[in-house]
């Protein structure tokens, strides 16, 4: 369970509303429903940062404007106000979360729709209208446990639409009752031996980088990078800041270190061991780097122990490996399945890995480690009604134990590790936060203002202890997830700011003025998500790159990765390109500029013309090529795989004139499993060309 600092030390404002709202749908229920399963045990990581804010809260002071926008009689409201409610409300998952509310989904649309004038969509909401937006943009972050059990929420929610103010009130009483909750719900669940409770690195830091950000190399040997920053002190003293402030806080021991985004190394390891931690994590992709070869069973589901040779027994710790494929098949593919279905896939999958094992008469570890809170607005009722049914299928089958990180390591044969490769639970590398140009200049900045802080200061104390804390909130990773080309959301500029806000409060705090460059964003003029064709095209089917003009005047659609958090969310087809001779439609589905990594995908490409006629193409590769499946007539449908998946479509066969719409949207699978889709709502229209005469 994790958030980056929000609030900005000097003016005590946050600047982002994501702690309260995730304390809201996230925090209290997720362990609040174990009540329902005492079988089940459980670690769950809570970080620092996340749970100051979280308190800040829960007393009355947070500074929250979005709060206040939000309880704030729509009569009152501004123009700036009202335009502010409107760029911030639809910030959520639109299937699961909108969607699920009748109105907030037709105020969603109706923002839609008139917001390409400026100005539009904010005259288009008259006060009824932006009322039933502030409860509904609150309410749909309640927590199920909430909905199911308050009855004025519930009646809220029965009522559905044309609240009052005394209604707009009632949600603003609410949240700060539950927000007390959530603690006292760990706390409880920790003391009758339920859960386990771990910790990150106060401000949640890349820790390898911060020890020192040259060993992104070892990783990704020749990738570009910053000047060093080497400062493993700052390691060990937000590692030994969360481990207090946690016992502190919850009243007991805590034993176990996540590193934030799984980022291990050598380094880190050690000073974890010596920080007072007696069990870590990571990704099995870190262990297979290790082990230099490709991992059987009985190498994944066990314990290690890490200790350099020659390294004293206050220098080791032991070690973990999630099941990444298990992982991200609830990070990614269980939310597209119904409850039960998912459950028995998942619990298949877990005997299925472990069979061999158990028949050798040994036990198996299978570490499952998940983002907390990220990725439940992805599934049909925040994810609890698989949770339920995944707990229940564990609880009743014999053969397996959900049980902590302690427990499972306690009595074990652990095997030994000298040593450990440097990465992340991200494809084994560090290139989510350095190496990009973005990346490589928040490195640059951080450097310049921990040199800074060194130099000394006649700061008061206060103040200088202030700077120490902007500094560490600075080192955070969630600043450089948002830097470089892998993630996108709506929220991508508030990081820019709040990153460098972060930094210049280190300077104001010493009495110094602040740099010039921050005051600049760090980010970057992205492309446009969707261009139309600049003129016809006519491909080589073949599945690769055959001439750097066959695209070239396609038009192009890139997925947008507003699941931005969760980096497993991100689509197996993230671009589409699309274009015509007159006479025959191309497509080309891929990842961009990069080649696929994953080709064990099936397509489902749906096409559907100006009159509705819908015309569905599978395809299916195979040994012998890429199998096509399709009521089009024969010769209709070309298609070819390789570096991405190349496509012909008759557009006689789809009754397509020139000069007339079509629309399409592609389904991802593998081995039956969905994974995708693109676009992930509704249908793509493919925009026309300037060339009438070759329109589809």
């Amino acid at each position: 369970m994790h958030q980056p600092f929000y609030r900005d030390l000097v003016s005590g404002e946050y600047r982002l509303p994501w702690v309260r709202l995730h304390a809201l749908k996230d925090y209290y229920g997720m362990v609040k429903m174990l009540d329902e399963f005492p079988k089940i045990r459980q670690t769950f990581n809570l970080v620092p940062s996340l749970l100051l804010q979280l308190s800040d809260y829960a007393a009355g002071g947070a500074k929250d404007r979005f709060l206040q926008v939000g309880l704030q009689d729509a009569a009152t409201l501004t123009a700036e106000e009202r335009e502010f409610l409107l760029g911030f409300s639809f910030r959520a998952n639109e299937q699961r979360v909108i969607q699920r509310y009748p109105r907030y989904a037709e105020l969603c649309e109706l923002a839609r729709n008139n917001s390409q004038i400026p100005g539009r969509a904010v005259s288009a909401f008259n006060v009824e209208m932006m009322r039933d937006l502030q409860v509904l943009s609150q309410l749909a972050w309640f927590d199920e446990e909430y909905l199911a059990h308050d009855a004025e929420i519930a009646a809220l929610v029965r009522k559905g639409r044309d609240f009052t103010l005394a209604e707009q009130q009632l949600v603003g009483r609410k949240q700060p009752e539950l927000l007390t909750k959530v603690l006292t719900a760990y706390r409880d669940a920790a003391e009758r031996g339920q859960i386990e409770i771990s910790t990150s690195p106060f401000y949640h830091p890349i820790l390898p980088l911060l020890c020192d950000s040259n060993i992104a190399d070892v990783s990704h040997p020749y990738v570009a990078l910053p000047p060093q920053f080497a400062y493993p002190s700052d390691g060990s003293a937000q590692m030994m800041d969360a481990k207090r402030y946690l016992e502190k806080t919850l009243g007991s021991e805590v034993k176990g270190l996540w590193p934030p985004e799984g980022a291990v190394s050598d380094e880190v390891l050690a000073r974890a061991a010596a920080a007072g931690f007696r069990w870590t994590a990571t990704d099995d992709c870190v262990l297979q780097q290790t082990l230099g070869h490709d991992l059987i069973a009985e190498e994944k589901y066990r314990g290690y122990v890490w200790q350099r040779d020659g390294a004293p027994d206050e220098e080791k710790i032991q070690v973990l490996f999630r099941d990444h494929r298990l992982c991200e098949l609830i990070g990614v593919v269980y939310a597209r399945m119904e409850a039960q279905e998912a459950a028995n896939h998942f619990v298949g999958e877990l005997h299925k890995a472990c069979d061999g094992m158990l028949h050798m008469g040994q036990d198996a570890i299978v570490p499952i480690i998940l983002d907390g809170e990220n990725a439940w607005e992805h599934y049909l009722e925040n994810g609890r009604p698989f949770l339920r049914a995944l707990y229940r299928r564990i609880s009743e089958d014999a053969s397996i134990e959900a049980v902590t990180v302690t427990e499972a390591l306690a009595g074990g044969a652990m095997a030994r590790l000298p040593r450990i490769f440097p990465g992340s639970w991200i494809d084994g590398n560090f290139d989510i936060w350095i190496g990009a140009e973005e990346d490589n200049r928040a490195w640059e900045l951080l450097l310049a203002a921990r040199r800074r802080f060194d130099e000394g200061t006649s700061a008061t104390a206060e103040n200088k202890r202030l700077a120490w804390e902007e500094l560490m909130i600075a080192e955070g990773s969630d600043w450089c997830w948002w830097y470089g080309p892998e993630h996108s959301a709506d929220s991508r500029g508030e990081f820019d700011n709040l990153f460098r806000n972060h930094l210049a409060n280190v300077y104001r705090l010493l009495g110094d003025a602040v740099p010039a460059e921050l005051g600049h964003s760090l980010l970057k003029v992205q492309l446009p998500q969707h261009r139309g064709p600049a003129g016809m095209i006519q491909p080589v089917i073949d599945g690769k790159q055959t001439s750097h003009a066959e695209w070239a005047n396609a038009g192009r659609y890139r997925a947008a990765h507003t699941s931005g958090p969760m980096h497993s969310q991100r689509p197996p087809i993230q671009e589409l390109r699309y274009g015509s001779d007159g006479q025959n439609l191309y497509l080309w589905l891929g990842q961009g500029e990069s080649k696929l990594k994953f080709t064990g995908m099936d397509l489902n490409v749906q096409i559907r013309n100006s009159s509705g006629e819908q015309y569905s193409i599978k395809l299916c590769p195979n040994g012998e090529g890429i199998g096509i499946s399709s009521a089009l007539p024969e010769g209709a449908v070309q298609a070819a795989l390789q570096d991405a998946f190349e496509i012909r479509v008759s557009m006689t066969a789809l009754h397509a004139k020139a000069g007339s719409q079509l629309f399409i949207k592609v389904e991802v699978s593998s081995e039956g499993l969905p994974l995708g889709s693109l676009p992930t709502y509704g249908d793509l229209e493919l925009k026309q060309t300037a060339m009438a005469a070759y329109t589809f």
